[in-house]
């Protein structure tokens, strides 16, 4: 081939050459413009997107009546939010020096990092150093699991990147630092710093910050609560990449090294308070208000209760000491004020963290003669009962059902009492007078006035209905003795006040319903008749000493169940005790619940003056002989004082004469400073 074939060969050779070097700079550019063009759309498509949901969220939390916290759902994280400024600069330089030194010049991943971190890995022949940065930890801990799946670390990078795009870096470094964990169930560096060493985040020392700095990276190897030689390594290790990184100097490592730390001891877990009830509102709010449980337990709401958190302690306290020789006894405890319904104390057995099952709304316990008043209430609207309305206490046996069956009560101890009035009845709580009233007035009356006053529990026109043979809980009951204490108004029992989401927005606001069940007169009438329990001889006498105010209440007994059930104006409250499995009481055990219900009671209301019962209209107060039931005078002795619905007191005296034609009795003392002060006042 001549010179010039040559030449022109490789001049061709020359331009198919260039000509494919054109065309891949010219691919390699169209690549690189596709592909910044699809970044850029990617990048604006992400900025355009919002964040997802935290599952790292503020916690929900639980208040009670005065705005004490209760609970704080989530898992108990322990968690106090502080902005950047109130952070110590020391903690922040830790921080940043031993998880993400890089950080204010990545976009959420570190190329660099990762590089760094597989030669290391590579010459231990195992992963000893990390690649994740801030962003990419904050990411997974706000919206992600900690599962090791490539998965899972792709979406970690997305969400990394989308927060760099949304986020300032001092944003980013301050949500990790407020929700990184520090273990302990504690969240975030405010709430460590104070756990540790008892101060504020923005007050650590460089060796204090470079302590608290290492636990993150593993809180049950490098707490100093678990392992103090751990930590203390682990803190002379940041101080030193501090030192070497220039962020201090060597001699400032040194001295944080050698500075002596004095960390908090570590508090036990306090008793959780209020478990009954707390479990109670959760599921208020869940079966009842349709709030989604996982919004319930993570959705950053703010629960406000009617709980009091000192009568919750009171109820606790006292539930326990009172139960405290007796082992395998249970007991509940449920305290409403009736004037609006609110549940103020609320005890389901003598320790939540053993049994959680809530026998104070239970409805599998005979209630025994609490249920009377119940019964003579629908005695005095139907029948114009009154207070001195006698029948004759001895062994009787009653006909019902058209004559077609016998009942046959005895009193407890088979002890009667001849003829006694219906103050009498209530005091020394005689079964008999009880079975004459209902077969007087009608079962199926007695169960309508129950349905009226709230309670749902299974019932049976049946004369043992009057002795409370048929269970009820004690939330019904002490729902039920309120509309004695509230003048005939009922007011729906609330558990749950308000509930607000994450913005303040109210999600629900309670109105409990109202009703009036009954005429002011009947119920006031009733309430002077149940204070009579707590007077000399009455079933309630033996704790009358420790009742410093006005109090009104029935006991009841069964062979397996001890209640009481009483008022006063700002608090009803019903006490059972008993054995879960149908264990008889023996006579000790059978009065625990007065000297609960006493105690309690007196220790609720330690701050609140004693009142008396407001007497409505429709009331007469006069003086009566308890021998006749008739109006006292100077010729009768041993008078007291009796209300009465308004034309139902008695017109003739004692002597047979009318109301008009003698003088009346002059009033004699009972024994209690609140009958004296009524005496007084009536007159």
């Amino acid at each position: 081939m001549s010179d010039a074939k040559k030449r022109k060969q490789a001049e061709q050779d020359d331009f198919r050459w260039l000509r494919k070097l054109r065309s891949a700079a010219s691919l390699t550019f169209s690549s690189i413009l596709l592909s910044a063009a699809v970044i850029f759309v990617l990048l604006l498509y992400m900025r355009s997107q919002a964040l997802p949901v935290s599952k790292m969220g503020p916690a929900t939390e639980m208040y009670d009546i005065h705005g004490e916290v209760i609970e704080t759902l989530n898992g108990g994280k322990h968690m106090e939010p502080v902005p950047l400024e109130d952070i110590s600069p020391d903690l922040i330089r830790a921080t940043l020096a031993i998880e993400d030194r890089n950080f204010y010049n990545h976009y959420g991943f570190d190329i660099r990092g990762i590089a760094r971190a597989a030669i290391v890995n590579l010459q231990h022949m195992a992963k000893v150093q990390g690649a994740g940065t801030i962003t990419q930890q904050l990411a997974r801990n706000l919206y992600l699991s900690h599962e090791r799946t490539w998965t899972r670390k792709l979406k970690e990078t997305y969400y990394a990147v989308q927060m760099e795009l949304h986020m300032t870096k001092d944003q980013i470094l301050e949500q990790y630092l407020n929700q990184i964990y520090y273990g302990h169930s504690t969240y975030g560096i405010q709430a460590a710093s104070k756990l540790f060493f008892g101060k504020d985040a923005k007050d650590l020392t460089l060796g204090e910050s470079a302590m608290l700095a290492g636990i993150p990276k593993g809180p049950r190897y490098y707490s100093p609560y678990y392992d103090m030689k751990n930590a203390k390594d682990r803190q002379e290790t940041i101080l030193q990449t501090m030192a070497s990184s220039g962020i201090i100097t060597q001699k400032q490592a040194d001295q944080a090294a050698a500075e002596k730390l004095t960390i908090l001891p570590l508090e036990p877990k306090k008793p959780a308070i209020a478990g009954y009830f707390r479990e109670y509102v959760r599921t208020v709010a869940t079966e009842q208000l349709g709030i989604d449980e996982d919004q319930f337990d993570d959705g950053a709401l703010k629960v406000y209760t009617t709980l009091d958190m000192n009568a919750q302690r009171v109820a606790e306290e006292t539930v326990s000491s009172e139960l405290e020789r007796y082992p395998d006894m249970q007991a509940a405890l449920v305290a409403i004020d009736p004037r609006n319904g609110y549940v103020k104390a609320m005890v389901g057995g003598r320790n939540y963290g053993e049994n959680q099952y809530n026998r104070a709304l239970a409805n599998t316990r005979q209630p025994g003669s609490s249920f009377k008043p119940i019964v003579y209430l629908t005695a005095l609207q139907q029948k114009q009962y009154t207070p001195v309305t006698r029948f004759k206490s001895e062994p009787t046996t009653f006909t019902y059902d058209n004559g077609r069956l016998n009942y046959t009560p005895s009193n407890f101890d088979n002890k009667y009492f001849d003829w006694i009035d219906l103050r009498q009845a209530i005091a020394k709580s005689d079964n008999i007078f009880a079975v004459h009233t209902i077969l007087d007035v009608g079962p199926d009356n007695v169960i309508a006035m129950a349905r009226k006053m709230g309670i749902t529990s299974a019932m049976k026109p049946l004369p043992s209905l009057a002795l409370g043979t048929f269970p009820v809980s004690p939330m019904e009951m002490a729902s039920a003795f309120g509309i004695f204490a509230n003048q005939g108004v009922r007011v729906e029992p609330t558990t749950i006040v308000r509930i607000e989401d994450q913005r303040g927005r109210v999600l629900y606001q309670a109105n409990p319903a109202q009703e009036a069940v009954v005429d002011p007169a009947y119920t006031y009438v009733m309430t002077q008749l149940m204070e009579s329990v707590f007077d000399t001889g009455g079933t309630g006498s033996r704790v009358s000493g420790s009742l410093k105010r006005p109090v009104a209440g029935k006991t009841g007994t069964t062979n397996t169940d001890a209640w009481l059930v009483g008022y006063t104006p700002e608090l009803s409250t019903a006490v059972w005790v008993g054995y879960d499995k149908d264990r008889t009481i023996n006579s000790v055990e059978s009065h625990l619940a007065a000297p609960i219900f006493a105690e309690f009671t007196e220790r609720a209301l330690e701050s609140v003056p004693p009142k008396l019962f407001p007497i409505p209209d429709g009331v007469a107060n006069v003086y009566i002989d308890p021998a006749s039931g008739k109006l006292a005078n100077d010729e009768c002795p041993n008078s007291r004082l009796e209300a009465f619905v308004q034309g139902t007191e008695p017109t003739e005296y004692c002597t047979g004469q009318k109301k008009d034609e003698a003088k009346p009795a002059k009033p004699k003392g009972n024994g209690t400073w609140w009958q004296d002060l009524k005496r007084w006042w009536n007159d």
